[in-house]
């Protein structure tokens, strides 16, 4: 079975059901600064898999995912307005650490790891229709990509038409990252305009 395209045998109200139980666990909010509160979405029909690193406080705070400047930056790279990128029917966002993990020296600290081993497989197994998969920094590549893979980052986003098909490595798009989009101008040039195409595709009913 592939981890990230699914089973065959889907159905929304076990999909309801393991989310369910992911956004009660409490495995780790011992080591969580803002307690637990696991931000997922998803629908057995989702057409396009975003799989992020871990929410930031503003989405702690509203319980929406990429709900900050982030997700205004995603979106505008895939070329989807609100309504599209929330529907899960056509978005499942299924981040590698569910809860907010905390700061660190140079920003937020990495995804809890317990999240990926405990509920990915169950989650991805109820999504057969996912067309497109998108891996949204170093830890959902590390997890998922197979081909393509750099040294780092910038390689392995460098590397995306080698990668699987139907899958694009993205850097962050946090503000944080700008000074990596100025170093990389081929990103926005090549690339973005790749990846609207493969959405709209994989929107299309």
């Amino acid at each position: 079975m592939n981890a990230l395209h699914g089973g065959s045998m889907a159905s929304q109200i076990e999909l309801d059901r393991v989310i369910l139980r992911a956004r009660k666990c409490r495995l780790c909010e011992p080591d969580l600064p803002l307690g637990a509160r696991p931000i997922i979405a998803a629908h057995s029909e989702a057409r396009i898999l975003l799989v992020g690193q871990a929410p930031g406080t503003r989405v702690h705070e509203t319980g929406v995912a990429w709900n900050d400047a982030s997700g205004e930056r995603m979106r505008q790279w895939l070329s989807v307005d609100a309504d599209t990128f929330y529907d899960p029917r056509q978005f499942a966002i299924i981040p590698m650490g569910f809860c907010y993990p905390g700061r660190g020296r140079s920003g937020d600290n990495p995804p809890r790891p317990e999240c990926a081993p405990l509920w990915h497989d169950l989650l991805l197994e109820q999504l057969p229709d996912i067309r497109l998969t998108l891996l949204v920094g170093q830890y959902a590549q590390a997890r998922y990509l197979t081909t393509g893979k750099g040294k780092n980052l910038t390689e392995t986003v460098r590397s995306w038409e080698e990668s699987s098909k139907g899958i694009f490595p993205l850097p962050h798009p946090s503000p944080r990252n700008n000074v990596w989009l100025r170093k990389n101008p081929w990103f926005e040039r090549d690339l973005v305009p790749a990846l609207r195409r493969c959405v709209e595709q994989a929107l299309k009913s």
